[in-house]
This record gives C-alpha cells, sequence and structure tokens, in this order.
C-alpha cells in the first residue's frame, strides 16, 4: 500500500499528481510554459489538503530528477524536499526520460520491437537522449548527443525507432531514415510516475533527502557521431 506526491517540473510542463496503490487521485498541471514557481506550492497545497479531507495518509514524495530545465527541476526538487522534510517521508528520484518513455508505452502501444526514444531539448541540434525496448530496458545509455544526418544509423538500420519529446520535433529533418518514427507533443507528466514511483517504494529505492540533486543539462557533454565533444549549457 502507498500514498505518494508525484511532482514533474523538468520540462515546460508543470504537474503534480497523487497516486494511491498506483491509483491517480488527485491531479493538476499546466501545459501552457514555464510558470512553475507561481504553480507548484498552488498545486502542492491542494493535493494536501484533499489527503487531509479524504483522511488519507502519504507515505512518500516521487520527483522527475532531470535530465531538465535547470530552473524548473530546482523548484521541483526543492518543493520535494521540503515536504519530505516537513512530514518526515522518504524521496522518490525518477528519471524524466523514463516517464516519458512510460507514458508512451502505455499511451500509444508502440509495435513490438520498436525501440523508444525520448529527447529533451538542449540547445540547436542537441539533445538529451537514451534508447529503450518495449519493457523499458536500456538499450543504449543516456547521454547527450548533437543530432545531425547518421545519428542513430547503427539502431536504425536493424529496426523501427520512436522518437518523440520536446527535442525529437527539430530532428524530423535530420532523421529522415525510414524507420524512424514521430510522435508529435510528448511531455513528461506527474500522472505516468505512479507505477514507477509505487515500484520504487516497494523496493525501497530511496534517496538521501539533505543530499540529492537533479541532473541538469548543463552538466553533460554531447558528441555527435563524428566524436567530435561540445559542452552543454543549461536552460
Amino acid at each position: 500500500m502507498s500514498c505518494i506526491i508525484n511532482i514533474e517540473t523538468a520540462t515546460e510542463v508543470c504537474s503534480v499528481a497523487v497516486s494511491k496503490d498506483k491509483e491517480i487521485i488527485f491531479l493538476r498541471e499546466e501545459e501552457k510554459g514555464p510558470s512553475h514557481a507561481v504553480l507548484l506550492g498552488q498545486f502542492v497545497n491542494e493535493a494536501i489538503q484533499y489527503l487531509r479531507s479524504a483522511n488519507i495518509s502519504l507515505d512518500a514524495v516521487a520527483v522527475s530528477c532531470g535530465p531538465g530545465s535547470y530552473t524548473g527541476l530546482r523548484i521541483g526538487v526543492s518543493e520535494a524536499k521540503g515536504l519530505c522534510f516537513g512530514l518526515d517521508i522518504p524521496l522518490i528520484s525518477l528519471n524524466t526520460l523514463k516517464i516519458m518513455t512510460y507514458g508512451v508505452r502505455k499511451n500509444n502501444n508502440p509495435e513490438d520491437g520498436t525501440l523508444l526514444c525520448p529527447m529533451i531539448d538542449a540547445r540547436r541540434m542537441e539533445v538529451y537522449d537514451v534508447l529503450y525496448n518495449n519493457e523499458l530496458q536500456e538499450i543504449k545509455s543516456v547521454s547527450a548527443d548533437i543530432i545531425e544526418e547518421g545519428s542513430f544509423s547503427e539502431y536504425l538500420n536493424e529496426g523501427k525507432v520512436l522518437f518523440f519529446g520536446n527535442g525529437a520535433d527539430k530532428c524530423k529533418a535530420v532523421l529522415n531514415h525510414p524507420n524512424a518514427l514521430f510522435i508529435d507533443n510528448i511531455h513528461p507528466h506527474a500522472s505516468y510516475m505512479a507505477d514507477l514511483a509505487d515500484e520504487a517504494y516497494r523496493n525501497r529505492s530511496f534517496v538521501d533527502v539533505a543530499y540529492f540533486e537533479p541532473f541538469y543539462l548543463k552538466e553533460f557533454v554531447a558528441t555527435t557521431p563524428k566524436n567530435k565533444v561540445l559542452p552543454l549549457t543549461g536552460k
């Protein structure tokens, strides 16, 4: 049994969901732009009030840990830490790219054998990405890449790859391989976090509230297929 507040602020979407035994019982979100500093506290307060009115105890907080926007992640993680300190409950950290992929796998039913590639925009033709199979097993580890002709060719030559996220839109013209598929308007949402957070809670996969830090885009190095290396800057 678990009741978890899920917080997602890694991109332009701000969302808060309360999940009880994987079921979403409260949800607030805003997709219209980066207004996290104004909205997140309001959403969390409404979630807490809902739980109190329903006499439901909170067991943990799950937060999207990036990669993503420096400002958005700082706001989300700070709110999550404050809740954990104040309520003396554990903190769960979930990778933003995995959250997006879980949502696509659940809602879009990708064809068996298709690899799933979430992309978060960095700048120019740089993205942060990872490759999963349909069981959410990593095929290519998380990395920062400069997308150009030939990117992902070793995977596209073997089969279909589904690209999505705010970094995938700008890559369509470059990734023109017949096996490259795209889904538009995919963002990480707190509602996608419920199953992943519940699994982490049951496995006692918690992070240290005092020392936990999210993964900012600026901390990574982008590479091209020609092995050129450029630093990524944060947003």
